[in-house]
């Protein structure tokens, strides 16, 4: 079956059906186009494919990358059912907007598959493919697929129902942006998704025990996080999180890039930060120009997410490849400055990070230096402080400049957990830099730090380590991240353990670490 995103639902459940879809239950069905929060358009919901443990297990044996999967993640004990819904949220700006996602629900006689199940709400991450629709497992070529399968073979073939938001701007929803990083509409999506799967339940055969579990990677590691701040002061449920590589620090993250420290990927994460911020603050820029060079500035703001793949937008030069900043020394209003900006263009320190650093500087370049200037000074009159250099650890005071601003306000650096947490990744990661978000966060909830959590509550987990020895209860995820970074570098050295780190490398284990700690909360009683 190929899904055909963007098709209204009767259009979409003939499709479904003709793949064997449909619903679980012979009972009546209902249709809410409120639009309201939380609402759910279809219930039940369409069931994309059905299988039982055993040809789960079959279909993932087919591929190497399921295969793998299953290595990792362990023999399926439930079969799953796959559910698409349709859910009413809002987007970046309170504008109200509709999002999909898919709901897994554990199925088979195994005790862990049947009765009341908890819930694993899960949060994605980066992707510029404008159809990216989790809950369609079918056609591994589509996008959203193979992501959809890691959730099945992890959580929902474990005995976990997930919830899995496609986000606002994704698949069929009408927002014409994605609200990408914006700590308050992303997490009141999550929250609108999980309401909207939990009117769902009773009508697919499931049961909510109660118990929630919030992750997610990269950014969805920060919605993982955004989300557990937001129910916690709620005063809702929430039994524990495990956010996974994500830019937690999110105002750092963007100081170490624009003091020249460019992550790999920040061509495709600017233009998604600065459209998501425009939409809700309305001040980022005035004009397209005022952020990016003449020749890319046209259609910017509309670019991502796209229905072109990302590698046609880089060929046809709507989008550089890594070149954010110009190699072109910016002018200093002082010559101690200026020797810092000629230092930081790019940075040669450390030796080991130098070449990473430099694939963001190019004669064909997406930033203007005005603009990176304009951020620069107002870093350095009101600095972060955990960015050039850690001294608090804590945003930037007052910052002026209205990107600094925006970043400081979707920054999770302000509230401390009352339930467990675990935060995994990788210490290695070009692409969102561990020592200032994961190790960051670390710090600043490890006492004497007024906002350490409880003790016993927080647990850090670097994949990229080595095993502190007996009773290590991570030591096979590390030894599993181990072998699969070696047998990387075996087939195409450095650069090839570059490119998949962040993207394939770290997800499984952090997400196989993430399932053993919720397992490990649950039995505990916590």
């Amino acid at each position: 079956m190929k899904y055909l995103n963007g098709l209204a639902l009767t259009s979409a459940a003939i499709l479904l059906a003709a793949c064997g879809g449909g619903s679980d239950t012979g009972g009546s069905s209902s249709v809410d186009n409120s639009g309201a929060r939380g609402s759910l358009v279809h219930n039940p919901p369409l069931r994309v494919t059905g299988m039982t443990a055993a040809e789960f297990a079959t279909r993932l044996g087919e591929t190497a990358n399921g295969k793998s999967l299953l290595q990792i993640a362990g023999t399926p004990k439930c079969g799953v059912n796959f559910h698409y819904m349709e859910y009413g949220t809002v987007g970046g700006a309170s504008e109200a907007t509709n999002a999909t996602g898919a709901i897994m629900v554990p199925t088979g006689s195994d005790p862990a598959c049947a009765g009341a199940r908890p819930i694993v709400l899960y949060a994605h991450g980066t992707t510029t493919d404008r159809a990216y629709n989790i809950a369609d497992i079918l056609d591994p070529a589509r996008p959203g697929a193979s992501e959809g399968s890691l959730l099945g073979a992890m959580y929902a073939a474990q005995g976990f129902i997930v919830v899995a938001p496609n986000y606002a701007g994704y698949d069929a929803s009408r927002l014409a942006y994605h609200p990408y990083l914006n700590a308050d509409q992303q997490s009141k999506e999550m929250i609108d998704a999980l309401a909207a799967a939990r009117k769902a339940l009773p009508n697919i055969g499931s049961a909510d025990s109660g118990k929630l579990l919030l992750t997610g990677y990269s950014q969805g590691g920060h919605v993982a996080m955004a989300t557990h701040r937001a129910l916690q002061a709620a005063g809702q449920t929430v039994t524990a999180s495990a956010p996974m590589s994500g830019p937690y620090a999110l105002a750092a993250q963007g100081e170490a890039t624009y003091f020249g420290n460019v992550n790999l990927g920040s061509t495709v994460f600017t233009p998604m930060l600065v459209t998501s911020f425009q939409r809700a603050y309305g001040n980022i820029y005035t004009n397209l120009t005022d952020v990016y060079e003449p020749g890319f500035a046209p259609g910017m703001d509309t670019l991502l997410p796209s229905t072109t793949p990302i590698g046609t937008l880089f060929a046809e030069g709507k989008l550089p490849q890594t070149t954010l900043f110009s190699s072109t020394v910016p002018t200093a209003p002082t010559p101690a400055l200026q020797a810092l900006f000629n230092n930081i263009t790019p940075p040669t320190t450390p030796a080991s990070l130098a070449p990473l650093f430099a694939l963001g500087f190019g004669t064909k370049n997406l930033i203007t230096n005005q603009s990176r200037v304009d951020f620069l000074l107002d870093a350095l009159a009101n600095p972060d402080g955990a960015v050039p250099a850690v001294t608090t650890g804590a945003t930037a005071t007052a910052p002026a400049h209205p990107m600094r601003k925006a970043l400081k306000a979707n920054d999770l650096r302000n509230w401390s957990p009352k339930r467990p947490v675990m935060l995994c990744g990788g210490n290695g990661d070009p692409t969102v830099f561990y020592s200032i978000n994961t190790q960051l966060m670390k710090s600043l909830w490890t006492a004497p730090s007024p906002l350490a959590p409880a003790a016993g509550l927080l647990t850090v987990l670097d994949v990229d380590s080595a095993s502190p020895g007996a009773g290590d209860p991570f030591a096979a995820a590390r030894a599993g991240f181990a072998q699969a970074k070696a047998a990387t570098y075996a087939a195409g050295g450095a650069n090839a353990v570059t490119q998949a780190y962040h993207g394939s490398l770290v997800p499984p284990f952090c997400n196989a670490a993430a399932r053993g700690f919720f397992q490990q909360v649950l039995a505990s009683g916590i």
